[in-house]
């Protein structure tokens, strides 16, 4: 059986740039003739077919980047899309922005369209339903005809390209000494499942916090949020187990949430209960949103950096874009957190 050919693979076994492979299947006349007449032999004893994706490879740039990200309303991702635009800008490239709502579907669908002549490359975090089905073929898809993908926040290791992410594990560990630092002594997880990277990576740094002062991590203190596509019913559904959690362990005195949605939610039961906050209880959130900004009393939150995390994936998809390497290489760019103190801790 013929092994499955890519424009990568050609370009690969004939020694020759996915340009040229590509100019030669599209019988560009740039290409020498000997070698549009070699090229087009081997495609065409490996059953290769150029597909939409080959549509937008470098030879036929489009100066436009496709954002594709996961929730349009998010505090976070707004700030990605700032830093993206305004790089794009500078270097005199446009945004088109695909929203997958969490959903692996669409974040196909999107991908899909915008491959079709629109964009150069794309710049993504993963949908919650990707991240859980574990299905990454619509990204090896597009990354096997030669275009590029940076991804951010929400990754997935086994995709070979560049990737942009934040300190994770020690910002949460951060986070969490800061509620030790303060006097807290049994303390509230709210976080993700574990197929959301971010969300198992802030666990462990709550665990890893936890006995690096000689605490031992609870099970019954760690609770794992399942994800609901509407924020309303999420919050009402949290509301109902924080209180139940309250009963069951009325001496929680800090909570640490992975989101400021959590941790504004965590805000409100408290307070309804009669909780003084930061006297009887501290919240430390990560993304330093508007939420947390203008919260009452104001979260402590780590912040994301989501403006310098939106600026450094771009530049790195922009070199990919216009910079060829002899051997292609991939970097993961880890950007540092720093816990912004307010009025929920003491």
């Amino acid at each position: 059986m013929k092994p499955k050919m890519t424009l990568k693979r050609i370009a690969r076994e004939l020694d020759v740039s996915i340009s040229t492979v590509s100019k030669a299947l599209h019988n560009d006349k740039a290409i020498s003739q000997d070698t549009r007449n070699k090229i087009q032999a081997f495609a065409k004893f490996y059953n290769y077919r150029p597909n939409n994706i080959a549509l937008s490879l470098k030879n036929k740039q489009t100066k436009t980047i496709g954002l594709i990200i996961p929730e349009i309303v998010h505090y976070f991702f707004a700030k990605v899309m700032a830093g993206v635009e305004g790089v794009a800008s500078e270097k005199g490239y446009n945004v088109i922005i695909g929203v997958s709502n969490e959903s692996f579907d669409k974040e196909v669908i999107n991908m899909e369209m915008l491959v079709n002549g629109s964009i150069d490359g794309f710049i993504m975090s993963l949908s919650k339903e990707t991240l859980l089905k574990q299905d990454y073929h619509h990204l090896n898809e597009i990354i096997n005809q030669g275009m590029p993908i940076v991804m951010f926040d929400r990754v997935a290791h086994e995709i070979v390209c560049d990737k942009v992410v934040i300190d994770d594990t020690k910002g949460s560990k951060r986070a969490v000494q800061k509620l030790i630092d303060t006097g807290c002594k049994k303390i509230l997880l709210l976080t993700t499942q574990d197929y959301i990277n971010i969300g198992r990576l802030r666990t462990q740094g709550y665990i890893e916090a936890l006995q690096a002062n000689g605490m031992d991590p609870s099970p019954d203190l760690i609770y794992k949020i399942e994800h609901l596509s509407d924020d309303d019913l999420l919050r009402k559904s949290l509301e109902k187990e924080l209180n139940i959690i309250f009963d069951q362990q009325p001496d929680i005195d800090g909570i640490f949430a992975v989101n400021e949605i959590y941790a504004i939610t965590a805000l409100n039961v408290a307070r309804e209960r009669g909780l003084n906050i930061p006297t009887d209880l501290s919240v430390v959130s990560f993304s330093d949103g508007v939420l947390s900004q203008n919260s009452r009393p104001s979260l402590t939150t780590v912040s994301q950096h989501g403006l310098e995390m939106g600026r450094a994936a771009a530049k790195m998809l922009i070199r990919k874009l216009e910079i060829e390497e002899e051997e292609e290489t991939f970097d993961t760019k880890v950007i540092k957190t720093v816990v912004i103190e307010r009025d929920s801790t003491k």
